[in-house]
């Protein structure tokens, strides 16, 4: 392998909010390749990199050259992606083009939107008493034929839905949730001009609508959307 490429996870927007080490990487990079669109400006400020580029829009074979080349010329080359790159962060296709190129790479985890909306929520994703399982999910859409909300919301199980703004309704309609069940959407978790918006699965699509929110939003769906929850039960680890 010639040169590394260092997938950085950026955090959910609070720029305090990425790692120590995927910040060390970041001041000490050469190259920063980030998407505008979804990283805080204030996070990209703080890099020492002279070259800076915004992959909004860029062809994924576009955005490998640009790596490769830097990398194989012995530059420290950061790509910075919002939240945790393991969710809906499409490294691997990357990481498989710039193997191809003999390239290496490192993936530095970062905190995903789904903990900071819940630290926005002051609750927990999983909650004695309410939910101990945590289903992460997205919908259909231009790049997803077919989704399996309907099938996965069976379990009652906490549901967390990210590409989802826009399409709440549609999402909702096909839940087994319990109408009643309590639910909630999280605009923008961590940054400045965070939103939280309460409701039940047959409320939240119309208050999260009347709230002008429709994008950048996580929807949350089961008890622990309302910490409390009549089962909540206190933790045996603190009894």
């Amino acid at each position: 392998m010639t040169g590394i490429v260092y997938f950085v996870g950026a955090g959910p927007g609070d720029p305090d909010l990425i790692t120590v080490k995927g910040l060390d990487l970041l001041r000490r990079a050469d190259v920063l390749i980030y998407t505008g669109s979804l990283v805080n400006p204030a996070l990209v400020d703080r890099t020492g990199a002279d070259i800076r580029v915004d992959s909004h829009g860029m062809k994924l074979e576009e955005m490998v050259a640009l790596m490769v080349r830097q990398a194989k010329e012995g530059r420290m080359v950061v790509r910075l992606h919002s939240g945790d790159p393991s969710l809906y962060g499409a490294i691997v296709e990357q990481m498989d083009l710039l193997a191809d190129h003999g390239v290496g790479t490192v993936v530095v985890p970062g905190v995903s939107s789904l903990f900071g909306a819940a630290a926005a929520l002051k609750t927990q994703l999983t909650l004695g008493g309410v939910s101990e399982t945590l289903i992460v999910t997205r919908p259909a859409g231009a790049t997803l034929e077919k989704d399996d909300i309907a099938a996965l919301s069976q379990y009652q199980a906490t549901m967390v839905i990210f590409l989802g703004t826009g399409k709440f309704d549609e999402i909702l309609s096909k839940v087994r949730y319990p109408r009643d069940t309590p639910a909630a959407v999280v605009y923008h978790a961590t940054w400045p001009d965070e939103r939280v918006i309460l409701g039940t699965v047959g409320t939240i699509a119309k208050l999260a609508e009347e709230a002008g929110i429709t994008k950048t939003a996580l929807l949350i769906i089961g008890g622990v959307a309302d910490p409390d929850h009549p089962g909540r039960r206190r933790s045996v680890l603190y009894s």
